[in-house]
């Protein structure tokens, strides 16, 4: 086996859940209340996109494998990077992504007036606030897994 040809091996860093269970326990609540008030499939796809931003693997495994279980497609979920590009998405799903992505990438430019417009055409100031707070959370989720080398589980032969 040649070098280019080694599986990289990333060894977790730190087990957070034990090191710190009250504030974990916090933080699936507080995923478990927001999640609760945004559709199960549409959670699951913003989920995937902020995880593929902020390329934490183990978030993005887990989402994926979700998002099938909750009937979500093949097909959409390996297009969702370009989801811009094709017409697999709703309108809403769309600008769900679109803010998404500008909360995930908030340092590069916040989130304009013209994103947040949007959103605000297809959810109420309630769902608005679900998914803000989806967003938040899967980010905070993305930056444990990636900070900690927090690993998907092996696959199966």
């Amino acid at each position: 086996m040649s070098s280019s040809d080694q599986i990289v091996t990333h060894v977790p860093r730190l087990n957070v859940a034990k090191e710190a269970p009250s504030a974990y326990r916090a933080l699936l609540l507080l995923n478990k209340t927001v999640h609760d008030g945004v559709d199960p499939k549409l959670a699951e796809l913003v989920k995937i996109r902020a995880s593929q931003l902020n390329s934490c693997g183990f978030c993005i495994d887990m989402h994926t494998t979700e998002a099938r279980k909750a009937g979500e497609s093949e097909r959409r979920i390996y297009a969702l990077p370009a989801f811009r590009e094709v017409s697999f998405y709703t309108a809403r799903e769309c600008a769900a992504l679109e803010l998404t992505e500008a909360v995930t990438l908030v340092s590069q430019g916040g989130v304009s007036d013209q994103v947040w417009a949007e959103a605000e055409k297809h959810f109420s100031p309630e769902e608005l606030s679900n998914l803000l707070l989806l967003i938040a959370t899967i980010n905070a989720w993305n930056r444990i897994g990636v900070s900690t080398r927090l690993q998907p589980p092996a696959e199966e032969a």
